[in-house]
């Protein structure tokens, strides 16, 4: 199932590069949810469906009244008319390999406590410009740190917006996609892991994806994903000290330090150095304070440039340099995000508004 508003740039694209996956033909289905869009994503889809008559392709076209309210609502729609017992998603923006989708059916069917199989997701236009090529460096990162070492130390991964596979049943269980939540990917791991079913990391399973290209495009991409995860984490905070929850408890903790601990963390660091320089405040620990923060920029650009060194062709000197300065620019741009998204996400709870979903700006 693949969710797609105004999509037009890259949907051709993504349903070809969909329609080709090396699984048998007659075995799975391609539905796109056409959602709200005022492109001309319904003429492409006519123009794929003729071309593809012979292949199972469903195109569903929803207007203000039924769509337009987030990816969770489009993908809810197509769950009803979906037919397999697998269901995977993929984004607007992507092409998966050819035997993406084989890899992850095969791994999900190995056990029944399997829930689901998220694959690895890649940039594929990472050298447009500086920022995609601090991207590619912070999701291969992410994705090696985060989801492979969680999965090892922890059983723990979480499924993202797109390649991957979960159980039909599954989806019934817990009521499809929760039209509140933003970050409806980890929204789901959680109810996942609370009926006790594991999900698992198949790195072989591979997607490529269009990353923002602009500052302006990140900040409102990355705000969305801030307040989805904030609202995740207080809609399962209670169950924190609940047996039910065990499973989710080291996550719950894990989000929670990120979103509020650390945040709230740098921002009183960036404050005193600030300061500091300003000769407003100064610190008694300062020999001290300089060699921890050696040591943190040392180790944040070791683990990284280790994690990205499993990917071929990304052990460079060019690499290594931008890890450097992506410490001193691309973290504090986070932290800016995480603020705004925070205050955001404060402010529509005060005043009763209900989170809108930010439409990412596609490239051809």
């Amino acid at each position: 199932m693949v969710r797609a508003h105004n999509e037009g740039v890259v949907i051709v694209k993504t349903v070809q590069a969909l329609l080709n996956f090396s699984y048998p033909k007659s075995q799975y289905e391609v539905i796109v949810i056409n959602d709200n869009s005022s492109d001309n994503s319904a003429e492409l889809l006519k123009g794929l469906q003729d071309l593809y008559a012979d292949r199972q392709l469903v195109v569903i076209n929803t207007d203000s009244k039924t769509g337009g309210k987030g990816k969770s609502n489009a993908l809810n729609i197509g769950l009803k008319v979906a037919k397999g017992s697998v269901i995977s998603v993929y984004d607007a923006d992507n092409t998966p390999e050819k035997n993406a989708l084989s890899i992850l059916v095969a791994e999900l069917l190995q056990t029944d406590q399997v829930g689901a199989v998220i694959g690895k997701f890649r940039t594929r236009n990472k050298n447009a410009t500086i920022l995609t090529r601090f991207i590619n460096i912070e999701t291969l990162a992410f994705q090696w740190m985060a989801q492979a070492g969680r999965r090892q130390l922890f059983k723990l991964c979480t499924i993202p917006g797109t390649n991957y596979v979960i159980r039909r049943s599954l989806l019934e269980k817990v009521g499809g996609w929760d039209v509140k939540a933003l970050a409806e990917d980890t929204e789901i791991s959680f109810r996942i892991y609370r009926l006790g079913y594991r999900i698992e990391f198949q790195p072989a399973a591979v997607t490529w994806e269009q990353e923002p290209q602009t500052l302006d495009v990140w900040f409102h991409q990355r705000t969305r994903w801030v307040k989805g995860n904030i609202y995740v984490i207080l809609k399962n905070m209670h169950l924190l000290f609940s047996k039910e929850a065990r499973k989710i408890r080291f996550d719950l903790l894990y989000f929670a330090s990120i979103y509020f601990l650390l945040m709230t963390s740098l921002i009183f660091s960036d404050t005193v150095f600030v300061l500091s320089v300003a000769g407003v405040a100064h610190s008694e620990l300062q020999g001290f304070s300089n060699v921890v923060w050696a040591f943190a920029v040392v180790l944040f650009v070791i683990s990284t440039f280790t994690a990205i060194t499993t990917e071929k062709g990304e052990m460079t000197g060019s690499n290594l340099l931008l890890i450097i300065v992506m410490y001193l620019v691309y973290s504090q741009m986070w932290l800016a995000v995480a603020a705004y998204g925070m205050v955001g996400y404060i402010r529509e709870q005060i005043f009763h508004k209900q989170a809108k979903w930010y439409k990412t700006v596609r490239y051809k």
